[in-house]
């Protein structure tokens, strides 16, 4: 669907991207918890994963395994082409009402990086699991 209708709605981005967005979330190894926050309702998933975000949410995912370092990614929002092209048919179309509603809603946004691709690091061997280093020789008794 094209600007052309923007007479009929609020605001053109909002109509031809819709105002929210689907995150991919994958990491290896796969089968890792990973906590979205930043949506109306925190959402947790298994890996690899699909969430649904409004485009106008701060997305923060916290990827977790055991026996893995936690790897906790931010998620920026950004305008791509095509928010950019919807964004400007406002301007042409839409007026300052459709640019507010895009604002507000985010409909011009996407998230990145998405997908969330996440390369978990092993945990650091516990200290008590450590190999000793050998025991040094007894020295030799001075003889009389």
């Amino acid at each position: 669907m094209g600007c052309g209708n923007c007479f009929a709605v609020p605001g053109c981005a909002s109509v031809t991207r819709g105002t929210t967005e689907n995150i991919s979330i994958s990491s290896t190894p796969a089968g890792a918890t990973a906590d979205i926050s930043g949506l109306d309702i925190p959402t947790a998933c298994v890996t690899p994963c699909v969430v649904q975000a409004k485009r106008n949410a701060d997305i923060t995912v916290t990827v977790n395994k055991e026996g893995y370092e936690p790897q906790i990614i931010p998620l920026t929002k950004e305008i791509p082409g095509t928010g950019a092209a919807g964004f400007a048919g406002n301007i042409l179309l839409g007026g300052l009402v459709g640019m507010g509603v895009d604002a507000a809603t985010g409909a011009a946004m996407d998230h990145k990086p998405n997908p969330v691709i996440v390369t978990l690091q092993p945990r650091g061997t516990p200290h008590a699991a450590r190999p000793r280093p050998p025991k040094r020789p007894p020295l030799p008794q001075p003889q009389s």
